[in-house]
């Protein structure tokens, strides 16, 4: 069973609605929950799976996503036989699970020795055991396998190898130009099946579903949910020192990861690594990435700050749950923001 699956991850994805975010890195590469990225949670079900050989097809700005994941030692995909390889696109390639930019890199796939593959979003968040998904397409005897939650597209397929080949080779032919567009014609001949999937979902497409899909966390029962010992959420590893909480600090409901100084308050929060937060500052509902800087006696409500903001003493910024403030990367927010 281990040896079945191929991994395949298309990166190529841009939502409009994430631009603060994904206008200098990969949607892949999002900081997500306090450690993470949002391929981690694909590419951990992958291997949690037993696939050992994943390709990734990224497109748009992907160079943090290449540093973050290395050689996927750290999803032990640094092997001698199959692995873990990028298929960054060219610029005419297009759609999810593009046949087009597939078709670049056709070698890959004629030389793979598996029988199925799964080709997946990178912005999903989940925790799913594909070989269930696998097991069911072998038994209903299904030439695709599109997995779907509450009967909505994960935009997740898993197909015979020799029928993706196929299908790419003759994309000019058919005008397929991705698993989608195979599994909504209503006239093809295949046999389409749909497993549903049960456990927690939530597709990042937009500032309102990103905020919060990471407030969801804070709940204990979605937390269980996602990270599982049988099947861990694997990320890269950085050695940092654990976070100091001095005196007068005040944490509630809230994820902080390494590396940070905690001072003032800080509630229902999702604090990435090596984040400074001031003395007399209160921080609500927010969402901080990495080394980002809050001064002295601020007071943040709901918002999301992206990596290395630096936020001047007795600086207010206030969102709301439906409409995050948000500031982009390495930003300096000071006197015009106080209230």
């Amino acid at each position: 069973m281990d040896k079945k699956l191929l991994g395949v991850i298309d990166a190529t994805t841009y939502q409009e609605g994430l631009e603060p975010f994904v206008d200098h890195r990969s949607l892949a590469a999002l900081p997500f929950g306090g450690r993470y990225r949002l391929i981690d949670f694909i590419l951990s079900n992958m291997v949690n799976s037993g696939i050992r050989s994943v390709a990734i097809f990224p497109k748009f700005q992907y160079r943090s996503l290449m540093d973050h994941l290395g050689s996927g030692k750290d999803w032990e995909l640094n092997r001698k036989r199959d692995g873990l390889f990028f298929f960054p696109s060219q610029i005419n390639s297009d759609g999810i699970g593009s046949f087009t930019h597939f078709a670049e890199n056709m070698d890959y796939f004629q030389r793979s020795t598996q029988q199925y593959a799964l080709i997946a979003n990178c912005y999903t968040v989940a925790n799913i055991d594909f070989r269930k998904v696998l097991e069911a397409h072998i038994h209903a005897k299904c030439d695709i396998t599109e997995v779907r939650k509450d009967g909505r597209s994960m935009e997740m397929y898993l197909v015979k190898l020799s029928l993706l080949t196929d299908l790419i080779e003759k994309r000019r032919e058919t005008g397929y130009s991705s698993m989608k567009d195979v599994v909504t014609d209503l006239n093809h001949s295949y046999k389409i099946c749909h497993y549903e999937y049960n456990g927690y979902v939530n597709m990042i497409d937009s500032i309102s579903s990103y905020y919060q899909s990471n407030m969801s966390l804070l709940n204990s029962a979605t937390w269980k949910s996602l990270f599982t010992k049988e099947h861990p959420i694997y990320t890269k590893v950085k050695d940092e020192p654990p976070t100091h909480y001095l005196n007068g600090s005040h944490v509630l409901n809230s994820v902080i990861a390494n590396g940070c100084q905690i001072e003032g308050h800080v509630e229902n929060c999702i604090i990435f690594r090596g984040v400074k937060v001031g003395k007399g500052s209160v921080i609500k509902n927010s969402i901080i990435m990495q080394k980002s800087q809050i001064g002295e006696n601020c007071v943040l409500d709901s918002c999301i700050f992206d990596k290395d903001v630096k936020v001047e003493p007795c600086s207010m910024m206030r969102g709301s749950m439906e409409s995050p403030f948000v500031v982009r990367k390495g930003t300096i927010q000071g006197a015009l923001m106080k209230s």
